[in-house]
């Protein structure tokens, strides 16, 4: 059974969305490894399909000399949930339809291995409402928006979560890692 593991860039307070402003801070090779780390254990990718808009150009035609994340994101197996899209030309992609946990854990259940998740804030918000998420990853940047896209929404209730890890990098971002408490 596969396990779901998401990767968000988020503000101090809680924005996610066009992480643009991510720009403004080094990368520091620290944060790839942590990256790295959880794509490693990875069999498959699932993506929301504005995410999925916006990866299949920037990383289809990328290699390895030109970013080392490039096979992984080029040859794993891509799942996009999306009520609108019919066909996905990207390789190794596959449109599983509109939301519906049941398709989401039917994926797990045969998945061996992590499916890894970026972006796609509004699958992810489904997701943890669902309890389909089995880890959370968040690189909290120290920049407070004000507006935009939240991960966790203000009608959403209460979600707990269980501290799993924490690291900091010297640009001042922290990774902070969550199980289901």
């Amino acid at each position: 059974m596969g396990t779901i593991g998401v990767h968000e860039f988020i503000t101090i307070d809680g924005i996610i969305s066009e992480p643009t402003w991510t720009m403004d801070y080094p990368f520091d090779p620290k944060m790839g490894d942590a990256i790295g780390a959880m794509m490693a254990g990875c069999e498959a990718i699932l993506l929301g399909r504005t995410t999925y808009e916006g990866f299949a150009p920037a990383w289809s035609s990328r290699t390895a000399e030109d970013d080392p994340g490039a096979p992984f994101f080029n040859d794993t197996p891509k799942y996009v949930v999306s009520g609108t899209m019919t066909g996905a030309e990207w390789r190794h992609s596959t449109v599983l339809g509109p939301y519906e946990p049941a398709t989401i854990q039917r994926l797990k259940d045969r998945v061996d291995g992590g499916i890894y998740v970026s972006g796609s804030g509004r699958l992810v918000r489904a997701m943890l409402a669902d309890r389909l998420v089995d880890e959370l990853h968040l690189f909290v940047f120290p920049l407070a928006l004000g507006s935009g896209q939240r991960l966790f929404p203000a009608a959403g209730g209460p979600e707990r979560l269980a501290l799993a890890g924490c690291e900091s990098y010297d640009s001042g971002v922290v990774h902070l890692t969550y199980t289901a408490a």
